[in-house]
């Protein structure tokens, strides 16, 4: 992951903005890219918050959530990313996601009618929550630990009436760093759900191609013209490049206008990706190139005959011949 810094700032650690307060699966997935003691923490109310920070100097780099195995991609990143000052992605992590109910001490499950939860920890629980406690209602939170960081300090004063919620869906480091009551462990729908976070920072240096590498990008199509979508689609497939995620978001300035946020398996750097991205270029009025970066999987793509490196230059070096009179 390129993590360079203007000269006059190397001396100081790298700052990362994450979804906050301490405790978020978010602030998990920052421990993996950088630990407490060698960088500076600076927690956000929000995705967009956190991506801004980057785009506006007051963080070197954002850790964000951007896709979930249970609901997909994660629209406020995306969202953000697509618009504004360019960033791009450096790296990405891979987090389970699990949670602990939990409240105040002195709260048992049966005194549990709204549950405070960030909108994605809801998702990922309705079910257990409807079989174990059915009827309780949702008070959306703004993260995963902001209702902890309530309930905490509403105990510390003595009451947690005025609230509005009984208990909360947190990660299970939560439960300690807040001093609550956990009431039932491992909450969630999937046993094996896994959100992707990535590392956002300024376009620079491009981490090298490791071989098992993420492009991401974001395409806008033709309007009204029959056809787009498929063109789109086979600048990828033409050239052997398979796509591990195609999410369509509204552009935003009309109704039916969507734009194609993507992750292709490959590096920029490789033959098979340069040409399709250069495909798009021609095919595409808007194309927005998001980065290319190791997969935290490090899982290979399948390289099909005829789409390796090797095969395009040979390729590319026939063509050559021809158009000099050289190849018979």
């Amino acid at each position: 992951m390129s993590t360079s810094q203007p000269d006059d700032d190397r001396q100081r650690p790298l700052r990362y903005a994450y979804l906050g307060p301490a405790g978020t699966f978010t602030e998990a997935a920052l421990r993996q890219v950088a630990s407490p003691d060698e960088a500076v923490y600076l927690p956000q109310v929000d995705v967009a918050s956190a991506i801004d920070a980057v785009r506006e100097g007051v963080a070197d780099h954002a850790v964000v959530a951007i896709e979930s195995t249970v609901e997909g991609g994660v629209t406020a990143t995306l969202d953000s990313l697509a618009v504004g000052s360019p960033l791009v992605l450096l790296r990405e992590v891979l987090v389970p996601v699990q949670f602990t109910l939990a409240a105040a001490p002195g709260t048992a499950l049966s005194d549990v009618r709204r549950i405070s939860a960030h909108p994605h920890a809801w998702v990922q629980c309705r079910r257990w929550l409807a079989r174990h406690l059915p009827g309780v209602v949702h008070v959306p939170a703004t993260s995963n630990t902001a209702p902890a960081a309530l309930l905490s300090d509403a105990a510390a004063q003595g009451s947690t009436a005025d609230l509005g919620f009984d208990a909360a869906l947190v990660p299970p480091p939560a439960v300690e760093t807040y001093g609550l009551t956990p009431l039932a462990q491992e909450v969630a729908d999937n046993a094996s759900a896994v959100t992707r976070f990535v590392v956002v920072g300024h376009p620079g240096q491009i981490p090298a191609p490791t071989g098992a590498d993420k492009t991401t990008l974001v395409v806008h199509l033709p309007d009204n013209e029959a056809g787009a979508l498929l063109s789109m689609l086979e600048q990828f497939a033409t050239r052997g490049v398979n796509l591990s995620r195609i999410e369509s978001r509204p552009i935003g300035d009309a109704l039916g206008r969507y734009s194609f946020s993507i992750d292709a398996e490959g590096h920029v750097s490789d033959e098979r990706v340069g040409e399709a991205l250069m495909g798009l270029h021609r095919r595409c009025p808007y194309v927005r190139f998001l980065g290319s970066y190791p997969r935290a999987d490090a899982v290979r793509p399948t390289v099909h005959v005829g789409t390796s490196d090797a095969e395009f230059v040979a390729a590319r070096g026939w063509l050559d011949d021809v158009r000099a009179g050289r190849a018979s």
